[in-house]
């Protein structure tokens, strides 16, 4: 299909969620550049997250995503981080969705060039997750994850877990990256009248992907 009005949004996810410099600077290349939309970005404090979404031509977003993976790399050290939501990269997950005039391969092919990309530039492993995946095992992204950060050294050396680009060595302090096409994703915040964590265990169990829901 021609490039021509076509539109991928990418919702990357950094693990930085406190920081308002470094926040700025990861949002910064993505903020007034042609053929690329900054829809939206949002660190949050206890997750230590941050949360970015952006639209736009394929080629400009993702040549704008891997300047934003590069600000990241170099400002965030995961061996100092720490925060609720599972990390593994300091660009802990980058996911691409087809929007306008583009197919789910066509989003898949992009989503290979931007992983081996952040792997050529910033020597980052890459999992290749989703419909971008190169095996069933790998599909899941909290299957990916588990081990987060610190156990992932000992995870890349495991047969089953070589990385799709790049070495069996973690980056130093920005970890390892997943990238992949996908559809949308459903994600919403629940205010609960309790502060019985089990009772919140339970919902997340019963509607979450990863626990069966």
């Amino acid at each position: 299909m021609s490039q021509v009005n076509q539109i991928v949004e990418c919702v990357p996810n950094f693990s930085e969620g406190r920081d308002a410099g470094i926040i700025e600077a990861i949002v910064a290349p993505l903020k007034g550049r042609p053929g690329v939309r900054l829809v939206n970005y949002e660190g949050d404090p206890d997750y230590n997250r941050l949360v970015v979404t952006v639209l736009g031509q394929p080629q400009a977003v993702k040549e704008a995503i891997l300047e934003a993976v590069g600000v990241a790399t170099d400002l965030i050290d995961l061996n100092r981080h720490e925060g609720e939501h599972s990390r593994m990269g300091a660009t802990d997950v980058v996911p691409l969705i087809p929007i306008r005039n583009m197919t789910m391969e066509e989003a898949v092919d992009l989503s290979r060039d931007l992983a081996r990309e952040i792997n050529q530039r910033f020597d980052i492993p890459i999992f290749l997750y989703e419909d971008s995946a190169s095996s069933p095992d790998r599909v899941n992204l909290a299957r990916i994850r588990r081990g987060q950060f610190e156990g992932m050294p000992e995870k890349l050396l495991l047969p089953e877990w070589e990385p799709d680009f790049g070495q069996r060595l973690i980056h130093p302090t920005a970890g390892v990256t997943a990238v992949g096409a996908r559809f949308p994703l459903i994600a919403y915040n629940i205010d609960l009248g309790t502060d019985n964590i089990e009772i919140a265990n339970q919902i997340a169990r019963a509607i979450r992907q990863s626990g069966g829901g």
